[in-house]
């Protein structure tokens, strides 16, 4: 959409929300980043396709404040700035980068991260302090396992604190040594009271990272990705199980990936909808659930 208004998808997207009652859209999985940052994103994806046949074009190449006027003109009235290091010595930077983001833009919830490293513990600490509300970690880019012992006193904090935490923890696109359910299983063991949100649905362990969901009742999962027509050709989610997704109620949160999706923006909400599970099920997801989670008031 580079280039291009999005005015249609604006005009569907005000009908969907009208038409379900609804202010606006939760999404809790946006990407705002440093630029340098970002541009190396980029070129990951626009490398995807030759090396695997599975072009992964960048929907809104844009500039930040181009991405910003996008989003909020498709009615995210709360999101976040997804930012992972993927190696030591990043992260205290980065979360340096997504406080000055916060204080500048209001409504994107002040988002931070970490990696196992000496002084993780204290920077996330300072995080928090500073007002952080939701952290991401990206196990298949760090390549780490979460239950590192250098990281028990950042778990310990984020479950006293109770502040979510994003987590790419699935085997999609493809598998890390630490993907897969088994190392968050460990470390939800060791942390039961985690706020522990799924991302991708736990693309392609959908079952298995129901079943987390349902043995802990901090666990969420996001939609990033799921049920999309590109997402359904790659790694299907099982039919049989989406009643299970009614049954986890509040627990269902939107993402998108935005700006970073081979699609437009609208597609991910056309895809939740065709489910059918219902206008309460996706009023849920779409923004009361994220809302109450994160105390976004309309």
């Amino acid at each position: 959409m580079s280039g291009s208004s999005g005015a249609g998808e604006r005009d569907d997207i005000q009908v969907l929300l009208g038409r379900l009652g609804i202010p606006g859209l939760v999404d809790v999985h946006t990407h705002f980043m440093p630029q340098n940052v970002l541009d190396k994103v980029w070129a990951y994806f626009d490398a995807v396709g030759p090396l695997t046949g599975v072009e992964w074009p960048i929907t809104y190449r844009e500039e930040e404040d181009r991405r910003l006027a996008l989003l909020r003109g498709f009615g995210a009235v709360a999101f976040t700035a997804m930012l992972y290091p993927h190696k030591p010595g990043m992260a205290a930077w980065l979360n340096s980068w997504g406080a000055d983001f916060a204080a500048r833009t209001p409504d994107c919830l002040h988002t931070a991260t970490f990696f196992p490293e000496p002084g993780a513990e204290q920077y996330v600490r300072e995080a928090l302090d500073a007002g952080a509300r939701v952290f991401k970690v990206h196990l298949q880019v760090g390549g780490f396992d979460p239950t590192d012992p250098l990281l028990d006193g950042v778990w310990a904090a984020l479950a006293d604190s109770r502040t979510p935490v994003v987590v790419h923890c699935g085997s999609g696109p493809t598998p890390g040594a630490f993907t897969g359910p088994g190392p968050m299983g460990r470390l939800l063991a060791r942390h039961p009271a985690l706020r522990v949100i799924v991302a991708h649905m736990g693309m392609p362990e959908y079952g298995d990272f129901l079943d987390l969901a349902e043995r802990y009742e901090g666990v969420h999962l996001d939609t990033t990705m799921a049920f999309t027509d590109f997402s359904e050709r790659l790694a299907p989610f099982p039919v049989a199980e989406r009643k299970r997704l009614v049954d986890l109620g509040d627990r269902v949160l939107l993402g998108s990936d935005f700006p970073n999706i081979p699609y437009p923006y609208l597609h991910q909400l056309d895809a939740l909808e065709r489910l059918g599970l219902g206008d309460d099920w996706l009023r849920g997801v779409l923004y009361e659930n994220g809302a109450a989670l994160f105390h976004v008031k309309p």
